[in-house]
């Protein structure tokens, strides 16, 4: 059996205490909140923090809509992202992928700000955070910063964070009435790490074409891959099928695809246009809807 080294333990009772326990334990100090990927690497010993500082009483757990904006608290469960009726009605995206993280237990205490902070590129929320245009507030030694989704993960379990920085709020742009959104992974088994996921979103004007359409590619390389410019040629047409398959065709011949122990580079090329194919559909047919989902 496999333990951990020995470590010092706080609770921290507000973001700005926290902030504090962790620029005094220096740069081996570690906050933990559903501790869903750092125990694991704990266990393994691939993480050995001298200090752990417990972002549970910091903030509640609080999900809201303010102005155009749907506001979550870094400690929001991935259960609750996906029970939500104000995630549901607002991003229904993020209910979509969050009900596809790991298994209940994983669910049930997994945060969306430990998910976005530990960086790992197959991660679901990071990738539709980038989709969704996601902005992430933060606070450290220095202050607060309001950090775009797209530019907080820089590489493989690597963020723009600096020492004792935490995430204390996410902020994503409510959808439209005319827009519709869809997330897609595959992975070898339920609960596995995904092989590929696909995060598209699709808005359609009072004629029925396409005003707007973002996608980006998760889990094929060291961080999720805004391809958005690859669905440009969308723009000002009514979806069809063929055309989006010939999108999907295009932006899987051209994205960045790293190596990966169980599937080929080609397999999971192949696997990242059946993906954006499918989610560019179900996203345009669910903007026809004019619901979010089905």
């Amino acid at each position: 059996m496999y333990s951990s080294e020995p470590f010092d333990y706080a609770r921290a009772g507000s973001w700005e205490e926290a902030v504090r326990l962790l620029e005094h334990g220096g740069e081996d100090a570690r906050p933990i909140a559903g501790g869903q990927s750092l125990v694991p690497m704990m266990m393994l010993r691939l993480a050995a923090p001298s200090m752990l500082v417990d972002l549970c009483d910091a903030a509640e757990r609080t999900v809201s809509v303010s102005g155009e904006e749907l506001v979550l608290s870094a400690l929001v469960r991935h259960a609750d992202l996906e029970s939500s009726e104000a995630v549901r009605d607002h991003c229904p995206m993020l209910a979509e992928a969050a009900s596809q993280i790991g298994n209940v237990r994983v669910r049930r205490r997994g945060t969306i700000g430990g998910s976005l902070a530990h960086g790992e590129p197959t991660a679901e929320l990071a990738t539709v955070a980038v989709a969704q245009r996601a902005i992430v507030r933060t606070l450290g030694p220095a202050g607060e910063r309001s950090i775009p989704a797209g530019e907080l993960i820089v590489g493989h379990l690597t963020t723009c964070l600096e020492p004792a920085e935490l995430i204390t709020e996410v902020r994503i742009p409510i959808s439209g009435s005319r827009q519709g959104s869809c997330f897609l992974e595959i992975a070898r088994r339920a609960g596995d790490f995904a092989l590929a996921e696909a995060a598209a979103s699709v808005t359609l004007g009072d004629d029925g074409r396409c005003e707007a359409a973002r996608v980006v590619v998760g889990a094929v390389s060291h961080r999720p891959l805004d391809v958005s410019e690859g669905a440009a040629r969308l723009l000002g047409e009514v979806l069809t099928e063929p055309a989006i398959r010939e999108v999907a065709a295009a932006v899987a011949a051209e994205v960045q695809i790293g190596p990966h122990t169980h599937a080929s580079e080609e397999y999971r090329r192949t696997l990242t246009n059946v993906l954006v194919s499918r989610a560019l559909w179900t996203a345009a047919r669910r903007a026809m809807n004019g619901s979010g989902l089905p």
